[in-house]
């Protein structure tokens, strides 16, 4: 099973071009899509998600066009928004119960023992009768996976899944996405490079709606491959090296900046080699660098 993706576009009615001519394909397994916040990544998922209509292009499914065929996309497709709305006092089982009805599932023992095993998947059994309102933030983006699982789709989309958690709830998180990642089609939109790096063997860079990159992790790091150094810097200076460099990302380690640049051979100004990190990817391809 393939997603392809064929010169889509998308202009909003306040004139901002969300999409310009975009085209890559995604095959089954973790797929992470990377871009600053205002990329155009939430309205590629919108799209493909039939919740947005495209200016032009198309997107396949298989045998399925999604662009026209959007009830027939709906019944292979798990969805996680970056924020859904749930009932203040209905229970995570009674939730689930009326999802899988809006679905087709009409029989309630089937329902039944669809929500049970669901809830079992994602460590909720236990609070199958508390109310979703109540439940922590990692908590509900489990019970959010739980429902976008309903109907076995072919298709799962979670836009920006991990704002918000702790470091163990994030994890609990990625165990999970790997999971369902082995036999569907899983997007995953963010803007965390972490979250890419640790779950997904294809990604794409999008940036200001268009395409920057598309392919394995490990040939984006190898594209960049001893063209990155780095070099610890007094704050001061910050300003007097973005100037005089391709500065690509700049952290604090013990309280001094430590910066990376871009540059074909090594600078003489005191840098080093650095390992090449996703994060370098991501900001190269965003600045135009490589």
């Amino acid at each position: 099973m393939e997603l392809t993706i064929n010169h889509l576009s998308k202009t909003y009615p306040n004139g901002v071009q969300a999409l310009r001519d975009v085209t890559f394909s995604i095959p089954t397994g973790m797929f992470g899509l990377l871009g600053p916040n205002g990329a155009g990544k939430s309205t590629l998922m919108r799209i493909i998600a039939t919740l947005l209509d495209a200016d032009s292009g198309s997107v396949q499914l298989g045998d399925i066009d999604i662009l026209k065929q959007k009830g027939e996309t709906r019944r292979i497709l798990g969805y996680l928004p970056q924020e859904f709305g749930v009932y203040p006092k209905v229970s995570a089982q009674a939730m689930l119960d009326h999802i899988a009805m809006l679905k087709g599932v009409a029989s309630r023992g089937e329902r039944k023992e669809l929500v049970g095993a669901l809830l079992q998947r994602v460590n909720l059994y236990e609070h199958r009768r508390k109310a979703v309102s109540s439940f922590s933030g990692g908590m509900r983006q489990r019970f959010g996976i739980a429902q976008s699982l309903i109907g076995n789709p072919r298709l799962v989309i979670v836009d920006e899944p991990t704002a918000g958690l702790d470091p163990g709830e994030r994890n609990r998180f990625y165990n999970l996405l790997s999971e369902i990642g082995e036999n569907v089609i899983v997007i995953l939109s963010t803007h965390i490079v972490q979250d890419v790096k640790e779950l997904c063997t294809n990604m794409a860079i999008i940036n200001k709606g268009e395409l920057l990159y598309t392919g394995a992790p490990d040939d984006a790091l190898e594209s960049i491959d001893g063209r990155v150094w780095e070099k610890s810097i007094s704050k001061p200076e910050l300003e007097t090296y973005n100037q005089q460099y391709r500065v690509i990302s700049t952290k604090l380690v013990g309280g001094k900046p430590l910066i990376h640049i871009f540059a074909e051979e090594k600078p003489e100004d005191g840098f080093s080699p650095a390992e090449a990190s996703l994060e370098d990817v991501f900001f190269s391809k965003i600045f135009g660098l490589n």
